[in-house]
Parts: C-alpha cells; sequence; structure tokens
C-alpha cells in the first residue's frame, strides 16, 4: 500500500483560482438565471485544471491529498457556492472512477491527462437503481436525481443494485446513454443544475464496473482508500467551511457601510456578541475538521485504513461543520435584517447554505449512527456506504 501524497501543485491551483475570481464572482446572478454555470465561468474553470486534482498521479493527475481538497474546495466556494458544489462533485468522481477502475476502462477514460484529454465524469452514487447481469457487462435501469456537475460532464457515474451479485455498483458510461430531465426548479444552489436523470436498460461492460463499496484502489495512492462516502466527505466539509467564510466576510463588510447610522443594530453589544460567537464556532468547526483529516492522513500514510473510531469521527465532524455553518449563516441573516432580504450575495449565499445542509451526508440518519457507535450500542460495527452494519451483516444489503 502507498503512502499519501502531497501534491507540490496545491499553490499553484489556489492561484489560479484567485486569477479567475472574479469571473466567478461576477457571472453568479447570471447563472442562477440560466439554472447552470455561465460559458464563461466553465472556461475560467477550464484555465485553473482543477478538475484535476483528484485524479490519480500515475494517470497524469494531482492528486491531492485531503486537507489539500477541503482547502481547495473551501478556496472556491468562498467565491461562488454553486461554483463550488458542481466542481466538487465533478473532479472527486472523475478521480476517483479513475482510481476504482482496472487498466482497459483507464485505456478509455483517461486517454492523456496531462494534455487535458480524458473523461469528466459527474452522477448519483447514494439512491441505487437496478442492475442486470448480461453476457460482458451489466445492463441498468432507473432514476437517478442530485446529479451535480452533469453539465461539465462527459461521461455519468451512476450507483444500482445487482440482486444476482448482491452488491451495490457503480457504472461508468457515456452521458449521451442517459435520458436528462431538466426539472432543476430549487431553493439553492440554482446554477448547479443538479439534475434528474433516467437510463432504460442501457448496457454497462463489466470493464466499467466497480463495488460502490470498495476501498481497494487499482491506480494512484493512500487517498482512494478512503472510498466513495470519504471522498465525499472531504469535499462536502470544504464546501461548508468556504460558504460559512463568505458569510461572515459579507456581514463584516455589511456592518462597515451600516455602523454610525441611526439606530444601527451594528452598533448594539446584542451584535458584538452574537457576532464573535459566531465567528468562534465557525473558528472551531473549521479546526475540528483539519484535526480530523490531519489524523486520517497519518494513518493513511502509515498504508494503514481508517478505523471504525476515525470512520465515525469523520462523519461527525462532517455532521458538525455544515450545521455550525449553518447556525453561522443564521446569525448573519438575523443581523443582516433587510440586507439579506435582497438579490445579491448574501441572499443567494443564505439559500445555498441551508440548501447545502440538506445532503445526506450530513442527515439525520448519520448522526443517529455516530452516537449508536460513540455510545457503546454498536460496538462490533463497522461503517460500509453511508450505514453502520454489524460485523454478521457486513457486505449484506
Amino acid at each position: 500500500m502507498g503512502q499519501l501524497h502531497v501534491s507540490a501543485e496545491y499553490d499553484t491551483i489556489a492561484r489560479r483560482i484567485e486569477d479567475v475570481a472574479p469571473i466567478l464572482r461576477g457571472e453568479a446572478d447570471k447563472s442562477e438565471t440560466l439554472r447552470q454555470l455561465t460559458k464563461e465561468m466553465v472556461r475560467a474553470l477550464d484555465a485553473t485544471e482543477i478538475v484535476k486534482i483528484s485524479i490519480p498521479r500515475e494517470l497524469g493527475g494531482y492528486e491531492f491529498s485531503p486537507s489539500q481538497v477541503v482547502r481547495t474546495i473551501e478556496r472556491l466556494s468562498y467565491h461562488e457556492a454553486s461554483v463550488g458544489w458542481s466542481v466538487m462533485a465533478l473532479q472527486m468522481v472523475t478521480g476517483s472512477t479513475g482510481a476504482y477502475l482496472g487498466r482497459e476502462a483507464v485505456e478509455d477514460l483517461y486517454p492523456d491527462v496531462p494534455a487535458g484529454r480524458h473523461a469528466t465524469i459527474a452522477g448519483q452514487g447514494t439512491r441505487l437503481g437496478n442492475a442486470v447481469r448480461v453476457d460482458g457487462g451489466y445492463r441498468i435501469s432507473g432514476q437517478w436525481s442530485f446529479a451535480s456537475g452533469i453539465p461539465l460532464a462527459s461521461h455519468i457515474h451512476t450507483a444500482a443494485f445487482c440482486a444476482e451479485t448482491g452488491r451495490p455498483l457503480v457504472f461508468t458510461f457515456p452521458k449521451e446513454q442517459a435520458t436528462l430531465v431538466d426539472n432543476w426548479d430549487v431553493l439553492g444552489l440554482r446554477a448547479t443544475h443538479s439534475i434528474d436523470y433516467v437510463c432504460e436498460d442501457v448496457f454497462v461492460p463489466a470493464t466499467h464496473v466497480y463495488d460502490a463499496t470498495t476501498t481497494e484502489n487499482l491506480h494512484g495512492g493512500a487517498y482512494y482508500r478512503l472510498g466513495l462516502v470519504n471522498l465525499s466527505g472531504i469535499c462536502h466539509t470544504g464546501w461548508a467551511l468556504g460558504v460559512g467564510r463568505r458569510m461572515l466576510d459579507e456581514m463584516k463588510a455589511l456592518a462597515a457601510t451600516k455602523t454610525g447610522t441611526h439606530n444601527a443594530s451594528v452598533d448594539t453589544g446584542y451584535f458584538h456578541a452574537a457576532f464573535a460567537q459566531a465567528e468562534a464556532k465557525f473558528r472551531a468547526a473549521r479546526a475540528w475538521a483539519m484535526e480530523v483529516w490531519a489524523d486520517n492522513e497519518a494513518t493513511l500514510d502509515r498504508g494503514e485504513k481508517l478505523s471504525t473510531e476515525q470512520e465515525t469521527m469523520t462523519r461527525l465532524m462532517l455532521n458538525n461543520t455544515t450545521w455550525s455553518v449553518q447556525s453561522v449563516g443564521q446569525t448573519v441573516y438575523q443581523w443582516a435584517a433587510t440586507a439579506a432580504m435582497r438579490q445579491g450575495d448574501l441572499q443567494r449565499y443564505y439559500r445555498d447554505l441551508n440548501a447545502g445542509t440538506q445532503h445526506i451526508t450530513s442527515g439525520p440518519v448519520v448522526l443517529q449512527n455516530c452516537g449508536k457507535w460513540l455510545a457503546g450500542l454498536a460496538p462490533d460495527a463497522r461503517w460500509e456506504f453511508l450505514e453502520l452494519v454489524s460485523g454478521k451483516d457486513s457486505g449484506a444489503h
């Protein structure tokens, strides 16, 4: 088992994000109207090469460490939340697919990554369709929701359950083989265009299929031994932190325009205390997030996999990060008063934040399972995808 790779490209990607930040911010309102990222945004993102950050280094990608991915998605989401959400999904799936599929699929999907000749992949891995084994592969059917990043993708990654094998599997195939359903009418994250898609008896060769719960990578280093759920958790942690920091900074800028005016609420001790508490809550959540990932990285670097305790803390940390930032956002919304009601950055970020809290990885069932394990009520259980299962039930769904 390889050691954890820490990429020398992190500072370069960070600078590129800052270079395109004015475009991402300037196009934000237009992208909301379009319900997807604008052409100008997409061109700017392409110039950063950010989609390569999770592609295995041996395939020509940058293979960032978990902490580097957190900070990269945090930086991007700070400048535009829907951009951060779309890209976090796209880069994660594009990278993990290359790690978990074998040589034949990799030659098809990643012919020349340094030259930009590779698939970009997005889709849904939590809601399962149906898969039937046939000669040479599988046929899959179903409808999937919340395909974040799919407007930027050439291929789809989707999960389906195969009754014959008794396992959830992930399938990768060209996007045109699915029917896209333009139904993205939502409160927040409007510009992500995270639409539904439908597959009806779509054939996928066995070479382009892997087990959804795998932590055994065929390409790349220790990063990919985390498995899909933890890779997703890295992204959602970074997204929440970027959004939380931006909302606090927006409130600070708004307070500067209001202070000294007649009966300004920002000149009260109540606001000062509330803002201080929000800042502390955000910084505490971020500090714990980085502490958890530093501990996880040390384990991966030793050639080991995460323990059940580390898996539990990683899931609990994401829940804490998400809902701490939601609380920060609520404080900002309260003290921004009518300024947060009007169209603009504050209103958009508030809506995007509350949309982001609804993701399944920060949901109540995962939190309950964390508490069950921490309370000693499931001592022999282990995490498999989003479920805490007993040893005797592991591998069965």
